[in-house]
């Protein structure tokens, strides 16, 4: 589904190259994955379109996070105070235990800090920097817009969406409803959402008649 950032009339439009260039995770061999300063950076280096992936926090809202689990890209496990939320649940058909997004208020997502989950990449920014909401990302990427005078995009990915649906933690209405408030449902706002589960694209669809097909 093709939907567009909302720029000031001033600036250039998007490029109209046949493979735009796409922030995978923001900046990875830079910055931990999914910070407001990866996506900076992949910005940057000339990304035409930054791509979080969203997860939900326990009061229902999105975050960026690679996975429903926070172990790998946060510094959950070495906070003690939250010892005990780690738990056991089905994702994707496998019994997993860890610390999961969805049993974390916001505040207390606020509290973790972004850590590097690849080791062959450099430490150097772990614990500095904060969990994002979608919000923040849309509103970092309107003002790289403006400031740059070209459309910058966003490539949402809701992740493990049956797995949230389950949990009474959907993604999809709640997508839709930030992307209104931001003003990005026209036909040609550069948004393109995108999962690995059909079902729920096909739900998105019904939502937004006048889009473009979904990216399956």
């Amino acid at each position: 589904m093709s939907q567009s950032l909302h720029s000031p009339r001033s600036a250039k439009p998007p490029r109209r190259a046949p493979n735009p260039i796409r922030g995978l995770k923001c900046a990875p061999l830079y910055y931990p994955e999914h910070t407001l300063e990866g996506y900076k950076r992949a910005i940057e280096l000339g990304a035409d379109f930054v791509e979080p992936d969203l997860v939900s926090t326990k009061d229902g809202v999105l975050v960026a996070r690679h996975e429903p689990l926070l172990d790998a890209t946060t510094d959950v496990a070495q906070r003690p105070e939250f010892a005990s939320r780690k738990s056991t649940k089905m994702l994707d058909g496998i019994k997993t235990t860890g610390w999961y997004a969805g049993d974390f208020t916001l505040a207390e997502i606020k509290k973790l800090r972004a850590i590097q989950p690849n080791g062959a990449r450099s430490k150097e920014f772990d614990y500095k920097f904060e969990i994002p909401t979608f919000e923040e990302i849309l509103r970092m990427v309107q003002a790289e817009s403006a400031g740059r005078g070209r459309t910058i995009g966003v490539y949402p990915e809701t992740k493990h969406p049956t797995f949230h649906f389950v949990n009474a933690l959907p993604l999809e209405d709640k997508l839709l409803e930030i992307l209104a408030k931001y003003n990005l449902t026209s036909r040609n706002s550069p948004v393109i959402i995108q999962s690995f589960e059909v079902a729920n694209l096909k739900y998105l669809r019904t939502k937004t008649p006048g889009s473009h097909r979904p990216a399956y």
